[in-house]
């Protein structure tokens, strides 16, 4: 006899109360991740409404009059944005090109290392920066990189005249770039490393045996364990392409820099610090979605190439 719509929903509950119980104290370890990424993720995204209005605070976000698509234009319409979109997309890029290989190639680099103690140290003192926030990272990095600092006297012993890193515009884009790598390349890494880890060493060993180079132990063993790791990877950091590291640019420009440091972070809070709510909340909803459409056209991609891998 076949079932009735009320006994396939009954079957299907109690199964589902039935995984539940079977993982109840799983689940209750959840619940508070949960409720927070609710809270600070989701509940929030009620404040998106004021992009499409003209916001008086008297008036709440509810109450203020809709505005439609004005504020998008008067956002594309600025040389502000013009210049600020220009700028995040050219430092997003050098990030993408420098920083993101960083931490891979420093964990291919620890692989190789053999004395355990050395690798250690190594470790410990690259991991060291990303415990530090930026606000301390720039209060080290002005006397080191001044005039009269260690940098400029080390480069003084091999002839090169002292250099103002951090407040000529000609250097702004490469020293966010190393500094980037120097606080996030040994966190990073850790992953890499991992999987480096554990790969079957018989694999290296078979290599070894059949004469090949370091080099080609790299690449023929190495780097494809690493390959779904680093897409994974790439897919969740392509989401942020235009977020390019507000703490960072902002605890490191000066104003001499700010004419090339100007990026859509910054630009929103300079609209929020005059007031201008409609405005900084348009550029954020652009740059979410920007962020959005790259990760889906990348996820897709990634699925052409390999239907067993993205991130869904």
């Amino acid at each position: 006899m076949p079932r009735t719509g009320d006994s396939v929903r009954t079957t299907r509950w109690q199964g589902q109360w039935r995984v539940y119980k079977q993982h109840r104290a799983l689940i209750m370890m959840l619940l508070p991740g949960l409720a927070l990424f609710l809270l600070f993720s989701y509940v929030p995204m009620y404040g998106i409404i004021i992009a499409f209005k003209h916001f008086q605070i008297t008036e709440g976000i509810l109450g203020s009059p809709w505005a439609g698509w004005d504020n998008f234009e008067r956002l594309f319409q600025g040389k502000g944005f013009e210049q600020a979109l220009r700028h995040s997309v050219l430092i997003a890029f050098l990030k993408m090109v420098f920083v993101f290989p960083a931490p891979i190639v420093l964990a291919l680099l620890l692989n190789e290392v053999r004395l355990t103690w050395f690798r250690r140290t190594i470790q410990t003192v690259t991991y060291l920066p990303h415990f530090f926030s930026w606000v301390v990272l720039a209060g080290i990095l002005f006397p080191f990189l001044g005039s009269d600092g260690g940098f400029n006297k080390l480069l003084s012993l091999f002839g090169i005249s002292n250099q103002l890193w951090l407040l000529e515009p000609d250097y702004f884009y490469g020293t966010i770039v190393l500094t980037d790598i120097w606080q996030s390349a040994g966190w990073g890494s850790i992953v890499y490393f991992a999987v480096l880890a554990s790969i079957d060493p018989t694999l290296y060993e078979a290599a070894i045996a059949d004469g090949a180079s370091r080099w080609r132990r790299i690449w023929h063993i190495s780097l494809p364990s690493l390959a779904p790791t680093v897409i994974i990877m790439y897919l969740l950091s392509i989401g942020h392409f235009l977020s390019v590291g507000f703490d960072q640019i902002y605890n490191l420009m000066t104003p001499p820099t700010s004419e090339v440091g100007e990026i859509l972070d910054t630009y929103v809070l300079r609209r929020l610090l005059t007031m201008d709510y409609e405005l900084g909340t348009a550029a954020g909803l652009f740059n979410s979605t920007i962020g959005l459409t790259l990760v889906l056209v990348a996820n897709a991609l990634v699925k052409l190439y390999d239907k067993d891998r993205g991130l869904w």
